[in-house]
């Protein structure tokens, strides 16, 4: 199995920023281990700064939770199951989208966080990321 590193996020962090270049945003990528150990983080020029700690702990709940964020934001608005699931684990949860798990073999090995724009274009972003994770790693 692979595992993360440098390397490998920085490979993802180059194909999440050219996709984010494409749209003229710009962004916050962050990428994270199968423990949710920071990996690399990447501040494009003129991302918000708020969006560091958004990107990481989006990669941090969907490491966390083996799920991209978006699949969170149903089950958590007033009266769902998962309602307050954010003020969990010291308010790292994130519950919209822009966190996606990366996996191999059916294993999470790692996740990226893509925050600075509307939901939609984080979402595009990190699965550019993700693109870029499958064709160096699951289809080897």
């Amino acid at each position: 199995m692979t595992k993360m590193n440098l390397e490998l996020a920085k490979k993802l962090i180059e194909g999440a920023e050219q996709e984010a270049a494409n749209i003229g945003v710009s962004m916050v990528i962050s990428v994270v281990d199968e423990g949710g150990n920071l990996i690399a983080v990447h501040r494009m020029d003129d991302a918000w700064l708020a969006s560091v700690d958004i990107a990481q702990n989006k990669a941090w709940t969907s490491v966390a939770l083996k799920m991209p964020t978006s699949n969170l934001a149903e089950a958590t608005v007033p009266n769902a199951e998962l309602y307050g699931l954010n003020t969990t684990n010291n308010g790292r949860i994130v519950l919209f989208g822009g966190g996606i798990p990366l996996v191999e073999n059916e294993q999470v090995i790692g996740a990226v966080g893509v925050s600075g724009s509307s939901v939609e274009h984080d979402v595009q972003v990190a699965e550019a990321a993700v693109n870029v994770f499958e064709s160096l790693v699951v289809k080897k």
